[in-house]
Order: C-alpha cells, then structure tokens, then sequence
C-alpha cells in the first residue's frame, strides 16, 4: 500500500467533487430569492448564515456587503493577503425560463450570473477553509452589493474591504464560452463603461393638431437612430464602440403630442483616446438635431468604470491553476467582451485577474445571453470555477 500523502491540488480535487452538488443547491437558493443593487438584505443575511456554518469569521460592510476572512495555519513562507471577489445583485427582469427555481420575486432576476458567483465563492471559501494547514496568509472573500450600478466595488474600497490586499481574483460565469473552458488571459478583458441621459423639451399640442407643438417623441425617436452614427461613421471599423439606448419615455396621454421625452443609455469603449472623445462627438449629434426640430435638448454624460484589464503575472498564476485542477484542454480562448464590470476599480488599487467561466451548453438550455429573461447556465461548471479560485488563492500565496 502506497504511503505517499496527497498532494494538494489532488485533495482539492477530491474535496471539489464531493461539494458539486452542494454549491448548485446553493446557486438555485440564491436564484430563487434575487435582490436588486443596494437592497441584498435577505441575500447577505443568507451569505452570513452560511459563513456560520462553515465557522468562517466575518464582517457586514458598505450596507450590504460581506467580508469573509480565512486565516492560513502553514508555518513558513511569506505571509500575504489575496482576496477572492462575488457580486451579489440581481436585474429587473421578469425571469421566462420556467425553472423550478426561478425567481420568487416578480420582476427581478439574476439574469446575469451573481448566484453562480456567490455559490461559486462559498464553494471556494469551503475548500479553503478544510486546507487552513496549506495557506501561508490570508484569504478574504469579498461579497460585494451593486456591480450593476457601477458603484459596490468603490463602496467595498472605502468600507476597507482591500486594505492590506495584495492581489485579487474576480470571475464571471460566461455564456459566450462553452461549459467546461475558463478564460483568464492577460490584459484589456472588458470595455470603459459610460452612461449619458438626454432630457428633450418640445411643445404639448392636441394629438390632431400636431403643427401647432413639437413632438418630444419624434425628436427623441431620430436622436435613437442618429446616435448609431457614432458607431457606423463617426469611428473607424477597426475600433471597438457600442451605443445603447436603453430607455425612451415621453408623453402623458393617447391624444396628446409629447411635450418632452428623455432617454438613457450606455456607451462602451476599449480605447482611452475614444473614451474621452465620445461626449462631445454625441453631444453634438443631440444638439444638432434638436435645433432642427426646434426643440430643446440637455445631454448629460456620468463616466462610469473604467476598462478592465488582467495583471500578466496574476493571469499567468490563473491559468497554471485551471491546468491545475481541470486539465491543459480546460484553458479557454475569448477576445474579450464591451460589456463592463466595476472590478475594474479593485484592478486600478492591487494586482489581480478577472476570469470567464464558460457555462455554454445547449443541450441544458444554457444559450441565451447575460441580460436575458430566459438566461440559464450549465450548472456543472459551479464547482469548476470554486476549484479554480481556490487553487489560485493558494498559489498566489506560495509565492514569495
């Protein structure tokens, strides 16, 4: 009989298997009751009973954030602090997917993912905690409120969660990667993320007598269309630029030309040059056609977070640990997404690595996009992406 002990990475692999059914109870609790941005309440009660349990310490922070700590017990080496991060927000969308476990509250849905990330990280936060005697310093878990407002990751700064934090891990279920690949290369992974508002003022006039006002609707409607200027001849091919409206109110009544209108939306970069031209390119879109109607327009442009980009040597550590845990043919390629994330300001103060974790899998339903109503994701790959962010913390801990 064999007396060779096991190594590290293979009791992760087997404590890994043994908590995948567990992490997708947990994925599905967390589905079933989603909360939106700043109002996580039962969500962070629920992360604290189940830190209880696991007899993790933690701290409530930035209203409803939560600050696991995982204290390493291997004597020797270099003691640092790495911080493993989930979101915990949910969208306004009315769930279709008609899963036994869709959302209990009407309207809201985590269509984007953050229950697969909590449940990915209490997986992670488990496994660590049964390997204290192999980590050499701190891993502190990160549950962060509001990523989809842009701000919960500056909240989690300010309350202290990064302070003494040498490098950090943040990972994404991803439904444009197949189920089974992790993505975690480094530099530029997502977009700037901007947002502008338009408040149009027209003149009220009876619905039958549309001569005698200036319809805010119509106004509005051409500035929608106009706006994609930016994207089809205002900017070259080669660079990447999206414009979104993703809200157009205006009017009262049936029988009443709208007398003012407003619209919101996203604009999403990837270089700094065009980040900082965009606001006055648009403004001069919305101002010009404003005055060709007669209107009135007030353009308002908020700088949201920047892009995201992957440290090299944190990237590298991540990729070494996907080999690790899932095999060489588990490193996944992606070009990068415009979609946006506010872990890009944790990157801005430390070190770290934003992985994808691809959850793409027809044959369970698992091919809409991040957003959609009908969003599902295959749920074998939970474990795969605790195991990853375990085996990374422990890695990023071993080096000196």
């Amino acid at each position: 009989m064999s007396t060779l002990q096991p190594t590290t990475t293979e009791r992760l692999r087997a404590m890994g298997a043994a908590i995948g059914p567990d992490v997708i109870a947990l994925r599905r609790r967390f589905h079933r009751h989603p909360e939106l941005s700043g109002k996580e309440r039962w969500t962070s009660d629920e992360l604290c009973a189940q830190l209880d349990e696991l007899g993790i310490p933690y701290q409530r922070v930035a209203g409803t954030g939560v600050v696991a700590s995982i204290a390493g017990t291997a004597s020797g080496g270099w003691r640092k602090c790495v911080a493993l991060r989930a979101d915990i927000d949910a969208l306004p969308v009315t769930e279709q997917t008609g899963a036994p476990y869709a959302s209990a509250c009407p309207g809201i849905m985590h269509a984007c993912g953050h229950d697969c990330h909590m449940a990915m990280m209490l997986g992670a936060a488990r496994l660590l905690n049964d390997l204290r005697d192999e980590l050499r310093g701190e891993v502190r878990v990160l549950f962060q409120p509001a990523e989809e407002i842009s701000i919960g990751s500056t909240m989690m700064m300010d309350a202290g969660a990064l302070d003494g934090v040498d490098a950090i891990f943040g990972a994404h279920i991803w439904s444009e990667l197949d189920a089974g690949l992790v993505s975690c290369e480094p530099g530029q992974r997502m977009a700037h993320t901007d947002w502008f508002r338009i408040d149009i003022e027209g003149v009220s006039a009876h619905g039958s007598m549309p001569h005698k006002g200036v319809d805010a609707i119509v106004v509005g409607a051409e500035m929608v269309t106009a706006l994609q200027i930016l994207v089809s001849r205002d900017v070259s091919p080669f660079e990447p630029v999206v414009v979104t409206v993703g809200e157009f109110h205006g009017g009262e009544a049936r029988n009443i030309m709208a007398g003012s209108a407003y619209l919101t939306g996203t604009v999403r970069t990837w270089s700094d040059r065009l980040r900082a031209e965009v606001p006055d390119r648009l403004e001069r879109i919305v101002g010009k056609i404003a005055r060709a109607f007669n209107a009135e327009a007030r353009f308002t442009f908020e700088s949201g977070n920047a892009g995201l980009a992957n440290d090299p040597a944190c990237a590298e550590l991540a990729r070494r640990a996907v080999v690790e845990v899932l095999g060489e043919e588990a490193v996944g390629s992606y070009e990068g997404t415009l979609s946006g994330e506010d872990f890009s300001e944790y990157l801005r103060r430390v070190p770290g690595v934003f992985a994808f974790i691809g959850c793409r899998n027809p044959e369970v339903g698992a091919e809409h996009p991040q957003h959609s109503c009908y969003y599902e994701v295959d749920e074998s790959v939970l474990v795969k992406g605790s195991m990853v962010a375990a085996q990374w913390a422990l890695d990023a801990l071993a080096e000196e």
